[in-house]
């Protein structure tokens, strides 16, 4: 499909560039981590990059349902441009880990609309949409803490967490971790909390990648934030 073309394609077109494009191997690891398609993503981006942004082709990419259309759509997608109850739908159907990633990512935590869906998903009882809201927690943690009861989230962690399903216990780790990395005052409390529930204690971890385990994780990033503040000396 020639550029000019791309950048004038149907939702028919895309869907057969994205048809070529996939490989059974690539589908074949990406469903060991829930994710059914088998476009490489360097590729999908290198067709998002071709298309442009394209709001009204990102929503009827979205409407097909497929993964790799999806992951498509989040990338030629103008994230203002959705109104808050259309990513409260979206999050919802975005059942697939990449999609429901990406779609916070890239496009929620861009919207005006991020801060009331945070507060509306986060107690949500549908564990996926609430890790998008615990998701939402973490970033203003690490860049707007503002009036953020962060004392508050630690209780709510420190009771919820270890018994919370997959995708949400996830997040609320993430969100326990980025209090004890920014947070100094509650350090200590963070990382013991993570020492009493020992969630990821004992996860799988490749060589030279940082542990989920709170604890780890935040003394490792702390122990590399204080070498790179004092120039790398020590």
């Amino acid at each position: 499909m020639a550029e000019a073309a791309l950048t004038r394609a149907t939702v028919a077109e895309v869907m057969a560039e994205l048809a070529e494009l996939a490989d059974p191997r690539t589908r074949e690891v990406n469903e060991r981590h829930g994710d059914d398609h088998g476009v490489n993503l360097s590729r999908l981006r290198a067709l998002a990059k071709r298309l442009k942004t394209q709001q009204e082709l990102a929503c009827r990419l979205w409407e097909t349902g497929d993964t790799a259309a999806r992951l498509l759509a989040i990338l030629i997608c103008r994230p203002k441009a959705f109104g808050r109850d259309e990513l409260d739908v979206m999050v919802r159907q975005a059942r697939t880990p990449k999609v429901h990633d990406w779609l916070v990512n890239y496009v929620v935590k861009k919207s005006p609309h991020a801060e009331e869906l945070r507060l509306a998903w986060s107690a949500d009882p549908d564990p996926v949409v609430a890790s998008a809201g615990w998701a939402l927690t973490t970033e203003r943690v690490a860049k707007k803490p503002g009036d953020l009861d962060l004392a508050g989230l630690l209780d709510v962690i420190e009771a919820e967490m270890k018994d919370a399903p997959d995708r949400l216990q996830w997040a609320m780790n993430h969100c326990l971790a980025q209090i004890g990395i920014e947070h100094a005052e509650h350090r200590a409390r963070a990382i013991d909390i993570g020492e009493r529930l020992g969630v990821f204690r004992d996860f799988p971890t490749s060589p030279g990648c940082t542990s989920p385990f709170a604890p780890v994780w935040i003394t490792e990033i702390v122990r590399r934030q204080d070498r790179s503040s004092a120039g790398g000396i020590g």
